[in-house]
């Protein structure tokens, strides 16, 4: 039996251990098998007297789900489809809204939309509740079949009703795609590499190692350091954050997993080889940030290989194993804990970044030509001996980027230039920056600046 270990976002329960006596365990079975009388007789009555026919395969379905969702949100049963669409899905392409969602009272909590889908673009975040699907209340409904609501046929439409802390609750309408996911991207900024992994699939690892050592050959040896973004990243597969991890470290552990019983725990550590050569790393991370993702943040930071910068992330620390159910698809359930090299579990309390910086609309100080004023401007001021600024005033220092209060005032995804963005509700609280760009994104040009301030303190090399 083939079993994947999956790592997504939310909260988990730990079963203890208990040593019964042969009487005890008598007592056990006798007390389940009267349970299991219960459960039969509760489903004839379901299936003679129900007002209207229900089959057979749905009500065993329901109870199975309802029996694994009760444990924790990320235990559930799969039908053969859905188990279908989550080997799809680990493996970088599935259809639907591009949306990482976990179940929070009763609504459909947003953990993170993912980049270039259908859910990105149309601005949701993470921390949206999602109240109604095309009208049809959420509540009541288990998050396996909530989840299959939202997907469905290609270019079909579907409006969501979301509720967001700081706004009335709105509607939004969002056309389902196939959603093809490049789980690396990369490009140059200046002379450091930013990297943005969105998520945990089969080949993240392999991308990864692909975008650096391209990175390394379009800046050249005057590369100074590496933004790791991990933003909005909900995870996915254990060993694709345990090989990402590895490759910025060289040696020690980078996570334990913890299960029921003792002689289960696992160790995983790093081998030698640093794909960046010890160069600063800087990782971003946010409340979007999940499971695999804080597992990565989570072994930097303990190893000090790297600064986390950002907010806390989502706090989730549990591990799902997707066990197949030959002919009748396969269960997700909760088997272990997860814990960093430190020993720390980060379940419900998530990663505190070592510099938190929130994320901020960044507008210059306009500052009038007139009132500009620099030494060069002085009557009689000493002319620069080197024949610099001759006959005319010195540059002025560039306008000094402040943090305003935000991002309601950013403009919104595919609206045209200069449109506001600070409507009271509907479309107009559907905001959005664009992530990996250090003039809109304030969480990034922090990080950029970093990476230029630990370079000055690294020796130069010969």
């Amino acid at each position: 039996m083939i079993r994947k270990t999956l790592i997504a976002a939310g909260s988990a329960a730990l079963l203890a251990t208990t040593v019964l006596t042969p009487a005890e365990a008598a007592t056990e079975r006798k007390e389940t098998y009267r349970l299991m009388e219960l459960f039969a007789e509760v489903f004839e009555k379901v299936r003679a007297d129900y007002v209207e026919p229900v089959k057979d395969e749905e009500l065993i379905e329901a109870a199975l789900n309802g029996m694994l969702t009760s444990l924790d949100p990320h235990s559930s049963y799969l039908n053969a489809k859905n188990s279908r669409d989550m080997d799809i899905s680990t493996k970088g392409e599935f259809g639907g809204l591009g949306i990482e969602v976990t179940m929070e009272n009763g609504f459909v909590k947003v953990v993170s939309p993912i980049d270039d889908t259908p859910a990105y673009r149309a601005g949701l975040q993470p921390g949206d509740f999602v109240t109604h699907l095309d009208g049809e209340p959420v509540l009541g409904l288990t998050l396996s079949e909530a989840v299959e609501r939202m997907r469905g046929p290609v270019n079909t439409d579907i409006r969501l009703t979301v509720r967001r802390t700081t706004t009335e609750p709105f509607d939004v309408k969002l056309t389902r795609a196939v959603i093809r996911i490049q789980t690396v991207k990369s490009h140059a900024e200046g002379n450091i590499g930013y990297v943005r992994i969105s998520q945990f699939s089969q080949t993240t690892d392999a991308d990864l190692r692909r975008h650096v050592a391209q990175l390394k050959k379009d800046v050249g040896k005057g590369l100074t350091g590496f933004v790791i973004d991990l933003r909005n990243n909900p995870g996915g597969l254990l060993d694709q954050a345990i090989l990402v991890s590895d490759d910025f470290l060289d040696k020690g552990e980078i996570v334990s997993t913890r299960a029921r019983r003792v002689e289960e725990t696992q160790r995983f550590n790093a081998r030698p080889g640093d794909i960046t050569e010890g160069l600063p790393l800087v990782v971003l991370v946010n409340d979007g940030s999940a499971s695999a993702s804080e597992i990565v943040a989570g072994a930097l930071q303990d190893h000090r290989r790297a600064l986390i910068l950002g907010t806390r992330s989502f706090g989730k620390g549990s591990v799902q194993t997707l066990i197949p159910l030959p002919g009748h698809g396969s269960m997700r359930l909760t088997t272990a804990r997860y814990y960093t090299p430190s020993g720390r579990s980060i379940q419900a309390v998530g990663i505190e970044p070592d510099i938190k910086v929130l994320q901020s609309k960044v507008e210059p100080i306009a500052v009038p030509e007139r009132d500009r004023r620099s030494e060069a401007s002085l009557r009689h001021a000493l002319q620069n001996p080197d024949g610099k600024g001759k006959d005319k005033a010195a540059p002025a220092p560039a306008p000094v980027p402040t943090p305003s209060e935000p991002q309601s005032k950013a403009p919104l995804p595919g609206a045209p230039e200069g449109a506001a963005a600070d409507k009271p509700a509907g479309a107009g609280a559907m905001v959005a920056i664009k992530m990996g760009d250090p003039a809109q994104d304030y969480q990034l040009a922090r990080a950029l600046d970093l990476i230029r301030g630990l370079s000055l303190y690294r020796p130069q090399a010969n």
